[in-house]
């Protein structure tokens, strides 16, 4: 038998910067606020839970605050140039060109900065956090990256 818990907003939060490309193009660089949605299933642990909830919370809004404030570069684009000069990032779209500090930089393995794509991010950030805190019950991590009010990108992560 399968149970589910959610977790989400209040501190499942962060304000990043970000652009998406899509067909040969570059939106303008743009910001969001951020609010997670998050569902974690499984069976029972010996305690009567999935997992805790406290310890849940905790670590997805660790993960939301190394996000916080920065701008979030999909390293696996193929559409983007990305060199690190020491303490500056630039990155080369065709002829637009951004340099900025690095240490304002958040490094993510995805192909593009899209809400689907951070949904998917999170849930493997999210199940390998579990993981190490001994949760080895789980069947199921959902995550919805809400971008704006009623719209948001979701990852279901089966295992």
């Amino acid at each position: 038998m399968t149970h589910k818990i959610t977790i989400e907003r209040n501190k499942l939060r962060f304000s990043a910067a970000h652009f998406t490309t899509f067909g040969g193009e570059c939106e303008p660089l743009h910001g969001h606020n951020y609010d997670l949605f998050v569902e974690i299933e499984g069976p029972l642990t010996a305690d009567s839970w999935v997992v805790d909830f406290s310890a849940a919370k905790r670590l997805v809004a660790g993960i939301c605050a190394e996000l916080d404030h920065k701008f979030l570069l999909p390293t696996l684009s193929a559409a983007l140039d990305v060199t690190f000069n020491g303490s500056e990032c630039e990155i080369l779209f065709g002829e637009r060109r951004y340099v900025m500090p690095a240490a304002d930089v958040a490094e993510l393995a995805i192909d593009n900065s899209t809400a689907e794509r951070l949904a998917e991010w999170f849930a493997g950030r999210i199940r390998a956090g579990l993981q190490e805190l001994g949760a080895d019950n789980l069947v199921t991590i959902t995550v919805g990256v809400e971008e704006a009010p009623g719209q948001a990108g979701w990852f279901t992560l089966e295992f």
